[in-house]
C-alpha cells in the first residue's frame, strides 16, 4: 500500500537582543494545534526547492523577508504530525535584532518571544528549536 508523504518546512529565526534571546513563532489559525503557537512553516510546493519554500512561508505567515537561511536537519518522526506522513526540514539564522512583522495568512499571529518563556508549542517544534539554537553556537 502506496503511503501519500508530504514534506514541509520550518524556519527558525533568532534574534538577539539586550532582555535575552528571542524566536519567532506564529499562532496557528488551524487544526491541528489551533491557538497553538508554532515556528512559521508549511508544505513544500511541487516546483520549489527547500529553502525557498522556507522563505516563501516565512514571509507568508509573518511578513518577514530574508534572503538566506541556513539548514538544521530533517525531522521525520512517523506520528510528528496528526494529518498523516510528515517530513520537515528546518533552517535558521540569527538576526542582530527583532525586525517587525504581523501574522497572515495561516498565523492567526506573529511574535517574537524570549526563549526562556516558550513553553508548550505545536509539534515537535521545542526539539527543532533546540537543535537549532545548537547548531547556531556551534557555527559561531
Amino acid at each position: 500500500m502506496k503511503q501519500d508523504i508530504s514534506i514541509t518546512t520550518d524556519a527558525v529565526i533568532f534574534a538577539e537582543e539586550k532582555e535575552g534571546l528571542y524566536v519567532l513563532l506564529i499562532k496557528r489559525k488551524n487544526e491541528p494545534y489551533q491557538g497553538q503557537w508554532a515556528l512559521p512553516g508549511g508544505f513544500l510546493e511541487e516546483d520549489e526547492l527547500l529553502e525557498t519554500g522556507c522563505l516563501r512561508e516565512l514571509q507568508e505567515e509573518t511578513g518577514l523577508k530574508l534572503d538566506k537561511v541556513e539548514r538544521v536537519g530533517v525531522y521525520d518522526a512517523i506520528q510528528r504530525d496528526p494529518r498523516g506522513r510528515t517530513i520537515s526540514v528546518a533552517f535558521t539564522t540569527k538576526l542582530s535584532k527583532r525586525k517587525t512583522i504581523k501574522g497572515s495568512d495561516d498565523a492567526a499571529e506573529a511574535k517574537w518571544m524570549l526563549l526562556k518563556e516558550v513553553e508548550e508549542i505545536a509539534f515537535d517544534h521545542g526539539q527543532i528549536i533546540e537543535e537549532s539554537l545548537e547548531k547556531l553556537q556551534m557555527s559561531l
